[in-house]
């Protein structure tokens, strides 16, 4: 009698074992939150496994919450974060815009070692995706007149997700996307505030350039310098540009009588 291909390769291809294989692929990001998960023909080929088993596996992932099966469309990955816009700390952190400065703060420190990290652990399949990612960015503003800010910040927060996603730590890479919102909004003030300035654009387009150097040439303390000094910069660039209006504000209530 011939062994079952589950029989063959033991634990890994049990229903638990499935599972638990699944679970590594959404992890580690290779489906994402709203992807349609391939055909059971596919996953079984795939992961080698009998569609007994891998019907088996989907469904303790649906148990656990992890996947949605709809009748007639599949499965998909279910979100694995609470609502962000329904957060109340989402609502104040977007209403205030002192929180800029501290959301910044924290991309130094988790953007800086995923940085490190990518340079280190990197694949070519990363590197192709980072520099993909890079040059989409890289040609729209190069070409783009007048530049679109909203367009921009997203191809922006492609870029660096696409470096987060080759570090290879699943917490990481979650930590980061769990941000999504707030981390598109510091994107887009930045954008906004700093990129119709000359010396500023200047700054951040040589930056992108040499962090995207560093990551894919596998350097990983210069890639993670790099990324400090690129959020840095932009967190003193948007102070002094603060410091400016506030200094025009006072100006303007002298003329007005104020002082």
């Amino acid at each position: 009698m011939t062994p079952s291909p589950d029989d063959a390769y033991g634990g890994q291809r049990t229903p638990e074992g499935v599972a638990a294989r699944l679970e590594r692929l959404i992890l580690d990001g290779i489906f994402r939150t709203g992807q349609l998960l391939p055909s059971e023909r596919r996953l079984c080929e795939r992961l080698g496994v009998s569609r007994a088993s891998l019907r088996e596996g989907l469904r303790i992932l649906r148990s656990k919450g992890i996947i949605e099966t709809r009748q007639g469309r599949g499965s998909t990955v279910a979100s694995l974060l609470p609502a962000r816009e329904q957060s109340p700390l989402m609502h104040l952190f977007r209403d205030h815009p002192r929180t800029l400065f501290d959301l910044l703060e924290v991309r130094a420190l988790l953007e800086g070692e995923s940085a490190r990290l990518a340079a280190s652990r990197g694949n070519p399949a990363d590197r192709v995706l980072i520099t993909r990612r890079y040059r989409e960015m890289a040609d729209y503003v190069a070409s783009a007149d007048p530049i679109d800010v909203e367009r921009l910040a997203r191809l922006d927060h492609a870029f660096h997700l696409a470096i987060s996603q080759a570090s290879h730590n699943p917490v990481l890479v979650h930590t980061l996307q769990s941000l999504t919102d707030l981390l598109l909004s510091s994107v887009f003030a930045s954008v906004k505030n700093l990129y119709h300035r000359p010396e500023p654009r200047e700054m951040i387009n040589r930056q992108h350039a040499r962090l995207h150097d560093a990551v894919v040439k596998g350097k990983p303390e210069q890639a993670r310098r790099v990324a400090l000094e690129h959020l840095n910069g932009l967190g003193e660039a948007l102070r002094e540009i603060e410091a400016e209006d506030e200094r025009l504000e006072r100006s303007a209530m002298r003329l007005d009588g104020w002082e």
